[in-house]
């Protein structure tokens, strides 16, 4: 089984905004999964890859000063980035947060036959509904501006969470509506010249030149023995969180030469919290 979630978020939900442009922007003829015009880049600069085999943080649970040793790090979309480092734009793109679910259009939660929304139980998240095109334009709308804001702030790259979200829709969404919906989110990011990750998902990693995906954000994929997937469909260009000691040595003792790897906390706590956890050895 792929690895589960188990970091907790934080988050505060974006505005609609459009996406159109992105067809030609992509070099793709006219098609199903267009979207309005982006707000300019704020550079005219190619997107930014992350540094290979980096110091790591995953500051998601809540931003802190980085160690000395960091050159890379994730925080969530409402935090600032950290300064002079490569910073990655944490966003729950195929989940609503609990506090965020009804600011969503009814119709863009995925609904059973029997009209109850599916809920992702182990966080309580309302899954999006992607499995039409119209529908996965509108969502994009929305995680669109939150891409936005990130590029505003000052963030290299975007981590949307939650691709593996059709494993658990009670068989309602399928891979491919995943890979079409994340095909949308990389083109806003690369409009925006933020590189994007994918998060988790290693069943979906080869089919990284087909959906624009420039770098992995892997959970506990030395625990659960998918390193080397990531690091093959990446070229190594993988960040890696360890939640256990054991998961930490796996990774390691096979790709500590190569990858991105940190232990953190399953709560990704703050330093001062009797929780907090990070090393590298």
């Amino acid at each position: 089984m792929p690895p589960v979630k188990r970091v907790l978020r934080t988050g505060v939900l974006g505005t609609a905004t459009t996406l159109a442009g992105l067809l030609a922007l992509a070099g793709c003829g006219a098609g199903e999964e267009t979207s309005a015009s982006p707000k300019p880049a704020r550079t005219a600069t190619a997107v930014r890859l992350p540094p290979l085999h980096a110091g790591f943080d995953y500051q998601i649970g809540g931003a802190y000063p980085p160690a000395a040793d960091v050159r890379v790090v994730s925080r969530d979309r409402s935090s600032s980035p950290a300064r002079g480092l490569y910073n990655i734009c944490y966003v729950n793109a195929f989940q609503a947060q609990p506090e965020e679910r009804g600011q969503w259009p009814a119709d863009l939660l995925l609904r059973d036959a029997d009209g109850k929304v599916v809920v992702d139980k182990d966080w309580n998240e309302a899954l999006l509904d992607i499995r039409t095109p119209d529908k996965r334009r509108r969502v994009a709308e929305r995680v669109g501006r939150w891409f936005d804001d990130c590029a505003d702030k000052g963030f290299d790259a975007v981590e949307p969470d939650n691709y593996d979200s059709y494993t658990r829709s009670r068989n309602l969404l399928t891979s491919d509506d995943a890979t079409a919906f994340i095909t949308l989110l990389a083109r806003r990011a690369h409009a925006r010249h933020l590189a994007i990750g994918q998060k988790n998902t290693a069943e979906l990693a080869g089919l990284r030149s087909r959906t624009g995906l420039d770098f992995a954000v892997a959970e506990e994929c030395g625990e659960y023995d998918e390193c080397g997937t990531y690091a093959k469909a990446f070229h190594d260009r993988v960040v890696v969180i360890e939640y256990t000691d054991g998961g930490l040595r796996k990774a390691r003792a096979a790709f500590g030469g190569r990858l991105s790897i940190v232990r953190r906390d399953v709560k990704v706590s703050t330093p001062g919290s009797a929780d907090y956890v990070r090393r590298t050895r």
